[in-house]
């Protein structure tokens, strides 16, 4: 596009000044009227079956683009104008940073005789990798990836360990982009290896011999890395020591190219495992015994109706945790020379409850079960008899941070909303459990409440939510209240500690967060029951949430707002569209708000299984009808809106966000702002610094509580 039709009116300033009226009880924040950019609208079109759909602000796709970068300036000099006349927005940053700063260990890794642990002190952008030997050793510093960019833009990940327990491989990220570059360390000396592999996406480091298998892209098209379809994920074998140009294909599938491939090695070193899939949902799993041949696998589960993952390899019998004919999850053996499901041998069978995890440890099974919306872990013999529970002091969300076949001790998490991650060693011979590590979030549980409440969906379907605040708060319909939701992805809405939760419930407010259908919190069925066609589901499990929260005087639509980021961005647009009068403000985060064109970026295609594609005349009829972009409407008063997104975002891409706000900015003629947030070196939110959080977060909760008139003294 040439520069010069382009046509960028720069907001000045505000009509009126901001200003507080009244006393701290009764006071009334004004809201400025504000001058928006106006966005140069391109005669651009699609022909979908018939329906023509336009798309004036297409150029704003490509975000690289000079013309992009002078828009995204004027829209965040807006943006800036107005967080920056919030009077307590510096407030609201100052408790944040208080909140956030306590010693947090997120991962543990047992390494031989060393252990290894990601540790932040508080306030670190980025968490340092520590090194100890033994529980009792002192701590060292093995990774800090503080050390390789000034403004803590630079993540780090641990990917695997080597069999013998002398190296890791571990991934660097920067900016918050997918793409990441893996690395080696020898564990005992921290000595770097040569090793750089790049062009990395979705995958690990599965040791096997004197190197590891990986998962990796062709080299992108310079200027186009963050935009452009990401084609042709292949798997490599990577020698210790060697370049990368020396590394052996061991799977291609040139037909497919838009397939994912990751592999695993059973922990005996017998067996290569291939799952393949075409997007988030459902994968096939094909085995051969190891050996750096290209291709050579063997069928194990084919089609991608299914999600069925080898837990462990025992005896020649395959031990593998499947949804087919069980949509909670069951545990089955499976003798790879007859696999036909009528020669299984259930171990643990499917219950009531979702069967999330299985891990073989010390000579045991170890399932963590979902019930409602609760972790529970059970101990099993190989036999599938259920020796004991393991049982935590809270409602909580637990994880099984790492162990193996071969080792006694393993490790584990568990958090809920006012108790944060503690992890615990677990030893399976005697079955004691000690404490590994306990954080001092310097908070007291004891001032919040916590609830789980069920509420009735559209059709009558009974949804769970969790609702914080503070105790003593008086149910009137007065309360500033933040509702959150995801609701897709099979990804369950657990309890967790967050600082920034705790920030805004201490302002008075309440967070509730919807456990919707889309997600895994009651299995299969209640994922597939939010998915596709029923995606409608979602957004009516929402809308009720809200209405329970108004119906029930925890608040009111003057006083609720809404909140949600990636796929819960989505529900966030689509929410506000259905029923703009039900909510006083709405934050979009990171969102997907183009639904015809998603699948035409970096890895949107993988979510086509979970949205449907407007490639299909069907499907494009559903998505058509809720996607936020194509059905924001004139002479609509819509809630107050802050988008936000980053220009790193290579998961989500921000055109997402900017079609969006310059329609909404566009069509809306109200007094409510409209708002967009870019952030720069930043992307879908993994690996994001401490500093860029608290940052976001203030402007985020300023935000929803100055337009709510929630008074922060």
């Amino acid at each position: 596009m040439n520069k010069k039709t382009l046509l960028f009116i720069i907001a000045v300033g505000f009509v009126s000044a901001a200003c507080k009226i009244g006393t701290p009880e009764k006071q009334v924040y004004s809201i400025p009227e504000l001058t928006y950019p106006v966005t140069a609208k391109v005669d651009t079109a699609d022909n979908y079956f018939g329906t023509v759909v336009k798309d004036p602000y297409r150029w704003l796709e490509n975000d690289t683009a000079k013309e992009v970068a002078a828009w995204v300036k004027e829209q965040n000099n807006v943006t800036d104008s107005f967080l920056a006349m919030i009077p307590f927005r510096d407030k609201i940053k100052s408790r944040l940073v208080e909140t956030f700063n306590y010693p947090r260990i997120t991962r543990v890794v047992q390494a031989g005789d060393y252990i290894l642990f990601a540790k932040n002190d508080g306030l670190q952008n980025q968490s340092v990798i520590y090194r100890k030997k033994g529980e009792g050793g002192p701590d060292e510093v093995f990774i800090d990836p503080n050390t390789l960019s000034p403004d803590g833009t630079i993540a780090v990940n641990l990917i695997g360990l080597s069999k013998d327990k002398k190296y890791i491989a571990y991934t660097k990220s920067v900016s918050g982009s997918d793409w990441q570059e893996i690395f080696v360390k020898e564990v005992a000396t921290g000595k770097d290896m040569p090793d750089h592999l790049r062009h990395v996406k979705f995958t690990g480091a599965a040791w096997y011999g004197d190197g590891f298998f990986y998962s990796r892209y062709p080299e992108p098209e310079k200027g186009r890395e963050l935009q452009a379809l990401n084609k042709y994920h292949r798997v490599y074998y990577h020698r210790l020591g060697e370049p990368q140009d020396k590394d052996i294909l061991i799977y291609e599938d040139r037909k497919h190219p838009l397939r994912y491939h990751n592999v695993t090695v059973s922990e005996d070193r017998k067996y290569l495992f291939l799952y393949v899939s075409e997007g988030t949902d459902g994968f096939e799993c094909h085995y051969k015994p190891v050996d750096l041949k290209l291709g050579g696998f063997i069928p194990l589960f084919t089609g991608f109706d299914h999600k069925s993952s080898v837990v462990e390899v025992q005896e020649g019998l395959f031990y593998v945790l499947s949804d087919i004919d069980a949509p909670n999850y069951r545990l089955v053996s499976i003798d790879p020379e007859k696999p036909d499901t009528e020669n299984w041998k259930e171990i643990i069978p499917e219950k009531q409850h979702l069967l999330e995890q299985v891990h073989s440890m010390g000579g045991k099974l170890f399932a963590l079960y979902l019930e409602n919306v609760s972790s529970h872990l059970y101990q099993f013999d190989f036999d599938g008899k259920l020796e004991k529970e393991i049982e935590f002091p809270v409602i909580c969300s637990a994880d099984i941070q790492d162990g193996s076949k071969d080792e006694s001790r393993f490790y584990y998490s568990f958090a809920s909303f006012t108790y944060p991650m503690t992890i615990y060693s677990y030893d399976v011979k005697t079955g004691t459990q000690a404490l590994f590590f306990k954080p001092d979030a310097k908070i007291d549980p004891e001032a919040f409440e916590v609830q789980q409440v069920f509420y009735t969906s559209k059709d009558s379907t009974r949804i769970p939510m969790f609702i914080m605040y503070k105790k003593g708060m008086k149910r009137n319909g007065n309360n500033p209240t933040l509702l959150y939701g995801y609701g897709g992805f099979n990804i369950s809405e657990t309890p967790y500690y967050s600082s920034s939760i705790i920030a805004l419930l201490e302002y008075g407010a309440v967070f509730a967060i919807a456990n919707l259908r889309g997600g895994s919190e009651y299995g299969e069925s209640w994922h597939k029951a939010g998915m596709l066609l029923n995606k409608q589901n979602v957004f009516d499990d929402f809308i009720a949430a809200a209405e329970y929260l108004i119906g029930e005087k925890y608040t009111s639509t003057s006083k609720l707002g809404i909140y949600g980021g990636s796929n819960g961005g989505l529900l966030v647009g689509a929410c506000m569209n259905q029923r703009p009068d039900l909510f006083k403000v709405a934050i979009p985060a990171v969102g997907v708000m183009d639904m015809l064109r998603y699948h035409k970026f970096t890895v949107g295609f993988g979510w086509v299984s979970e949205y449907g594609s407007s490639e299909d005349s069907v499907h494009f009829s559903n998505l058509y009808e809720y996607s936020p972009l194509h059905n924001i409407r004139e002479g609509v008063e819509y809630p107050a809106t802050l988008v936000t997104t980053s220009d790193h975002d290579d998961r989500v891409v921000p055109a997402h966000s900017f079609k969006y706000i310059a329609t909404l900015q566009e069509k809306y003629k109200g007094k409510n702002p409209v708002l967009i947030r870019i952030e720069t070196k930043a992307g879908h939110g993994a690996g994001k610094p401490t500093s860029k959080i608290i940052e976001e977060t203030a402007d985020k909760w300023g935000f929803f509580l100055y337009n709510t008139q929630t008074p922060v003294e």
